[in-house]
């Protein structure tokens, strides 16, 4: 309950992170590999950590569930959530939680803005409070996101290529 007042008065300005990328491909692209589990498993976390668990209801108030595995290939504890907004080729929003007691929620929004067959990419995470957010930083959440935006770059690059023209 504690974190649910905190949040409540701390302006979503301090909660918020925003991550920002260009693709040199259409946002149906990028869309693509973040809606299907088989596109999400190649790029999704950071190198060195892949996902081994990777269950998605990809619809509005659908769920889905991640876990990803380590170095010494030890399965981490799992996280997901609910899917809040899709828009086709503009937009995914989605809740995160991680399984463990007590564990605060963020809310992940991803933005497609496309223009001459490139697309800016802004992956918005509201995280629940100030210290959540203090927390994901510290550990690493930042690098973590750029070294999965980094292979949904190559993957993206190689459905691009796959489906050019369609």
């Amino acid at each position: 309950m504690e974190a649910k007042s905190r949040s409540a008065v701390e302006p979503e300005t301090e909660r918020e992170l925003v991550i920002i990328r260009e693709f040199d491909v259409p946002a149906r692209i990028l869309f693509l590999a973040q809606s299907k589990p088989e596109h999400v498993l190649v790029w999704f976390g950071p190198k060195g950590y892949p996902l081994a668990l990777c269950e998605m209801d990809f619809r509005v108030g659908g769920r889905y569930r991640f876990a990803m595995k380590g170095p010494d290939g030890a399965l981490m504890t799992a996280f997901g959530g609910e899917y809040l907004e899709i828009e086709k080729d503009r937009k995914i929003s989605f809740s995160n939680t991680m399984e463990t007691p007590g564990a605060e929620t963020m809310i992940m929004t991803t933005t497609f803005t496309e223009s001459g067959g490139k697309t800016t990419l802004t992956f918005r995470t509201l995280f629940g409070s100030v210290a959540m957010k203090n927390e994901h930083l510290a550990r690493g959440f930042e690098v973590g996101v750029g070294s999965g935006l980094e292979q949904l770059g190559e993957l993206v690059a190689r459905l691009g290529r796959e489906h050019a023209g369609n």
